[in-house]
């Protein structure tokens, strides 16, 4: 019996480059092909039959583009269709319960999709590292996160986790072009400069995190988000991915890309959606954080 590859930092090539045009052109593809997945689930195309609820969350080392990755992520679909569910640190009232407890009321039911920016995780990551929590309670949150998304998978949930990872010099550019652009420096703040003086803690953190919760189903995916591009195309497309496998899990009749009948279905999604017509005079990467032009034009 082969043993389980469980995911690692090293799961990532951060050496992956995207041009404007390829990041438009899969972006493109990915978006109209997520829509469409979503209206199947959400029972529009399926006869009012609900699939799976879809659950995602994202983690990452700061500044590695989980904002941007989930506005193009969220981008084609109907606001109704999706819940975006940021977290930071608990408030004196979620301290009073156990860490899962404030995590619960999001979470979607079927045919529904929720977005957690930031998780459940933060047990075995800022409060493991910065001595928020005792060693006994995130030891024990490993287990703990096993069983309840375990628990959440066998009633039908699809959990996609994603950590987006970068070097430690492509953060530090990043911090800078933030502190010096006065519409970005608000996301900078003293904490980030801490935090990232204890890289060499937080690595070992993730490390653990993603050998140890790495489950059968619910799988961590590594994203290469050196390049924010390569970071933005390849969250979607893993997405539809894990997707694809929870629907057909479940039974939902999931068409093939070059079906005939999925490509008349994405023809008629996309005849009159703004949002599916490029605008070649248009800058498709307005993200002041996002690689240089120039850096661009000399790789």
């Amino acid at each position: 019996m082969t043993a389980h590859h469980h995911a690692s930092l090293e799961d990532a090539d951060l050496t992956a480059r995207l041009s404007r045009d390829e990041e438009a052109k899969r972006l493109d593809r990915a978006q109209l092909r997520l829509l469409h997945l979503r209206l199947i689930n959400g029972g529009q195309l399926s006869g009012g039959t609900l699939g799976p609820p879809v659950c995602i969350v994202f983690e990452g080392w700061d500044a590695a583009g989980k904002g941007g990755a989930i506005k193009r992520l969220v981008e084609p679909l109907d606001p109704r269709h999706v819940h975006i569910a940021p977290f930071a640190a608990p408030t004196p009232d979620e301290l009073r319960h156990h860490f899962l407890w404030r995590f619960w009321p999001p979470l979607p039911g079927w045919g529904g999709m929720t977005i957690f920016d930031r998780s459940w995780y933060g047990r075995v990551l800022v409060e493991r590292v910065e001595n928020l929590a005792t060693e006994v309670q995130w030891r024990r949150a490993y287990d703990e996160i096993n069983d309840f998304e375990h628990s959440l998978a066998e009633e039908g949930m699809v959990v996609i986790k994603l950590w987006l990872h970068m070097s430690h010099e492509e953060q530090l550019r990043r911090f800078e072009r933030r502190r010096d652009d006065p519409l970005k420096s608000w996301k900078l703040t003293d904490e980030d400069w801490r935090n990232r003086e204890k890289r060499a803690e937080y690595h070992e953190a993730v490390t653990d995190m993603l050998r140890l919760t790495d489950g059968r189903l619910a799988h961590w995916d590594v994203i290469s988000a050196e390049s924010k591009r390569n970071g933005r195309v390849e969250v979607i497309e893993t997405v539809i991915s894990r997707m694809e496998t929870g629907m057909r899990r479940w039974g939902v009749d999931v068409p093939l890309e070059d079906d005939e009948e999925q490509r008349k279905t994405e023809r008629a999604l996309a005849f009159d959606d703004a949002e599916f017509q490029s605008d070649p005079d248009a800058d498709p990467d307005p993200d002041p954080d996002s690689e240089p032009v120039e850096a661009e034009a000399k790789a």
